[in-house]
């Protein structure tokens, strides 16, 4: 885990340290405000920040629901990083690589036959 220094450029003293556990909740919350994603569940949490001399760079793994626009979804998800990161710790995000895992259907047909399929199947025997 690193600490991320930010030097005050009003000439004022000390320096404001943040924590990458406090960049990567950042970053959680920014993919969370985007309707249609949601972070990839488990042990890593699929969020990745590398820190940089010119600044960090994310790698974000996602898991997208059906009937949103992909390319369209990830660009939301850059900007919704970039953003909140840059607003929060007023550090500079050079780049936000999205990764789409999976796509989720929440309302798909179940794969089992429902018993009004197979009333009808055992009446056609």
């Amino acid at each position: 885990m690193f600490n991320i220094r930010l030097n005050s450029k009003d000439n004022q003293s000390g320096k404001v340290v943040y924590n990458a556990g406090i960049v990567h909740n950042i970053v959680a919350l920014a993919i969370a405000e985007v309707e249609g994603a949601l972070p990839v569940q488990g042990k890593k949490s699929g969020i990745s920040l590398y820190l940089e001399k010119d600044g960090i760079y994310a790698d974000v793994s996602v898991v997208v629901k059906y009937g949103y626009n992909v390319p369209e979804l990830a660009y939301r998800i850059q900007q919704s990083v970039k953003q909140s990161v840059e607003n929060m710790t007023r550090y500079k995000v050079i780049s936000v690589d999205v990764h789409v895992q999976d796509v989720v259907f929440e309302n798909a047909p179940s794969a089992e036959p429902t018993e009004k399929e197979e009333e009808e199947q055992n009446e056609e025997n």
